[in-house]
């Protein structure tokens, strides 16, 4: 397959007044944190949300590997669930000198375009300012960054800019072009 030229975009907050949070959408919206860490919920989620725009890094992870991450202090999943059903998720995690990184966001196609995705971020940014209160021993946040890039969804730059994230970094690098892998394969037409 061919090569083609991705873009990678680094976004931070530097201070928690820097969150611009989301109105939360109408109906039966909830998020809840994943108190127990789970492998096979954490799969899902990222399976199912990122089917579709490509997250293929953590498909090839064994179960040791998921639960080995999860289990490290201070990462936290964030579920947002419509109706009961989960509709996408946020993943924090601590690094050194009070950083949190927001590792992955987003929901599952069924549900974009209902205005969870704002709320959602919103919610788990605001989560991510507050981690160490949650976590005794963690340093306290000074600083929650992310990345997107350009296979993301086509709104996720706005939603972070709309959510008071600034760009501070941009790379762009070449990749091999790749089938949509989907939640499971053959998901989502190639």
């Amino acid at each position: 397959m061919p090569n083609i030229a991705v873009t990678t975009w680094s976004l931070e907050q530097t201070a928690p007044t820097d969150l611009l949070p989301a109105e939360p959408p109408e109906g039966d919206v909830r998020i809840r944190r994943a108190e127990i860490p789970s492998p096979e919920f954490s799969r899902y989620l990222y399976a199912s949300v990122g089917g579709d725009i490509h997250w293929i890094d953590r498909l090839s992870w064994t179960y040791a590997q998921w639960r080995e991450h999860l289990e490290r202090p201070g990462v936290e999943t964030w579920v947002a669930y419509d109706h009961g059903t989960p509709a996408g998720y946020v993943e924090l995690a601590p690094q050194d000198d009070g950083v949190v990184e927001i590792e992955y966001f987003g929901l599952i196609p069924a549900f974009r375009g209902r205005r969870i995705g704002g709320h959602l971020l919103s919610y788990g940014a605001a989560r991510a300012w507050d981690l160490a209160d949650r976590w005794p021993g963690l340093t306290d946040t000074k600083r929650v960054w992310l990345h997107t890039c350009s296979k993301d969804g086509e709104h996720a730059m706005g939603n972070y800019q709309r959510r008071g994230f600034k760009l501070f970094d941009t790379k762009v690098e070449e990749e091999a072009e790749a089938p949509t892998p989907g939640p499971w394969p053959g998901a989502y037409p190639a």
